[in-house]
C-alpha cells in the first residue's frame, strides 16, 4: 500500500518512519522556490489543524511554520513586534471583540472589491453559512 502525502514534513519524520519495520519514506529536498510555497501551504495546513482542535500542540505547529518562514525570509522578532505595534496603534487589536457585518456605501471601492475577492476568503466565506447569508 502507498500513501501519499506530496507536503512539507518536519526534518525527523522520513528517519522515523524508515526506523518502522515495513515502512519506507520516500522524500526528497526542496529548492527555494519549493520550499517558499510549501511552507505557505503548510501554514494553512497548521492553521487549520489549530482551528479544529484548539491545542497546544497545534499552536506549537503553527507556531513553527511561522518561525521558520521568519527564518527563511530573513524577518526577526524585532521586525515582527514593531509591525504588530504599529498596525494595533493605526488599526487597533482584537480585544474589543469587534465583528463586522458589512459597509453600506453608494460606489464601488476597488480596494473593499480586491479584498473580497482573494482566493482563501472564497474558500472560507463558501464554508461560513452565517457570513453568505448576511
Amino acid at each position: 500500500m502507498i500513501y501519499t502525502y506530496n507536503k512539507l514534513v518536519r526534518d525527523k519524520i522520513p528517519e522515523e518512519i524508515n526506523n518502522v519495520k515495513g515502512r519506507k519514506a520516500n522524500y526528497r529536498i526542496l529548492d527555494n522556490n519549493e520550499y517558499i510555497q510549501e511552507l505557505d501551504k503548510k501554514l494553512f495546513e497548521e492553521a487549520h489543524e489549530f482551528i479544529e482542535e484548539h491545542s497546544i500542540e497545534e499552536l506549537a505547529d503553527l507556531m513553527e511554520v511561522i518561525e521558520t518562514i521568519m527564518e527563511t525570509k530573513n524577518i526577526s522578532h524585532n521586525d515582527v513586534e514593531n509591525a504588530r505595534e504599529l498596525k494595533n496603534k493605526k488599526k487597533g487589536s482584537f480585544q474589543d471583540k469587534v465583528y463586522l457585518i458589512n459597509v453600506e456605501q453608494e460606489q464601488v471601492d476597488e480596494r473593499e472589491e480586491k479584498e473580497l475577492n482573494k482566493e482563501w476568503r472564497k474558500n472560507s466565506l463558501s464554508n461560513n453559512k452565517e457570513t453568505i447569508t448576511i
